[in-house]
This record gives structure tokens, C-alpha cells and sequence, in this order.
């Protein structure tokens, strides 16, 4: 079982998996941004395709590459013309974020964006597979980039997954 983050697609990797090892069956979860650490230590997923911040206690991670962060905003926002924001041009904005304001998934935070009660800090990836019509996206230029990883639990070492990391890093890498 392969799990994966909100805007992450595996697809390249399960696609360079299968015809090198046509006779393993690869199953995919998409995993919420407060699970995605736990469900690789737990066993609900054997590999993970993540994103950081994540408490990687147990864990193994293979870098594959990184994503810019960029704000989300409602179309009609003041900033929402310019094409490039700082943190300091996100000065006094009230933004979604885990401590703020919890939201259990993408789409609920997208929706409390969307009806004008904060601006959401999030991967590009996530942006661009969850837009909608009413919201824009523009990068952070100083912001700090997510890495994106593979990741297996350290007691997990069986054939089958270290091949599936080692071919996923090469399909996945930027």
C-alpha cells in the first residue's frame, strides 16, 4: 500500500514500479496532511510519498524533491493582483493554518478561504490540484520550500519495498 499527500501524484512512480515487478499489486491511500507520518509507523501504509513538516520518528525518507509555498486567497483580495508576494506583504492577514483555525482537510480549508475568513499558506501542488474558480494562488517568494519525500518505516525492509523506493526516487525526483 502506497500512501500519498494532498497533491502529490504517485503515478509516475506505481507506473515505473509495475514494469519493473509486474507481479506486485500496488494499492494507493491518499493520506490527510495530520496523518501521513502515523499511517507509515502504524502499517496502514507500507511507503509514503509525503510531505514535510512531519515527526519522522521510526522513519526512514528518501529526499525527492521540493515544492514552493505559495498563499491562497479569495480572487477579490487586496493582493491577489500581484503575481509575487513576500511574508512581509502577508503582514496582519489572518491565515488558516493549524494553530489558527483546524481543518481536517484541503477542501475545508479551501472553503473558509473561499468565504473570506483567512488566507491558506500551502504546497503549489496542492494549490493548482484543488483550484477553483473564486481563488488564486501566488507565490511566497521567501518562503521556505516543502521537501517532498519518500518515506518507510525503519523496522520495514522487506525486497519488495526497498525496490519500490529506490525506483519511485528515480521516477519522482525534480
Amino acid at each position: 500500500m502506497v500512501g500519498f499527500a494532498p497533491g502529490l501524484r504517485v503515478s509516475a512512480a506505481v507506473r515505473a514500479f509495475a514494469q519493473a515487478q509486474p507481479d506486485v499489486e500496488i494499492e494507493l491511500r491518499r493520506l490527510n496532511w495530520y496523518e501521513q507520518a502515523e499511517a507509515v509507523r502504524d502499517g496502514r501504509v507500507d511507503v509514503g510519498y509525503l510531505r514535510r513538516p512531519f515527526d519522522d520518528t521510526g522513519i526512514r525518507t528518501v529526499r525527492v524533491g521540493s515544492e514552493p509555498k505559495v498563499v491562497c486567497m479569495p480572487a477579490a483580495h487586496a493582493l491577489a493582483s500581484r503575481r509575487r508576494l513576500t511574508a512581509a506583504d502577508l503582514a496582519g492577514e489572518t491565515i488558516l493554518d493549524a494553530v489558527a483555525r483546524r481543518t481536517a482537510t484541503v477542501e475545508e480549508k479551501f472553503e473558509l478561504v473561499a468565504a473570506g475568513l483567512g488566507i491558506a499558506m500551502v504546497p503549489r501542488s496542492v494549490a493548482r490540484y484543488y483550484a477553483r474558480p473564486g481563488l488564486v494562488h501566488r507565490l511566497v517568494a521567501d518562503a521556505v520550500a516543502y521537501e517532498i519525500c519518500l518515506a518507510v518505516a525503519r523496522d520495514r525492509r522487506q525486497h519488495h519495498l526497498q525496490e519500490f523506493m529506490t525506483v519511485a526516487a528515480q521516477a519522482l525526483a525534480d
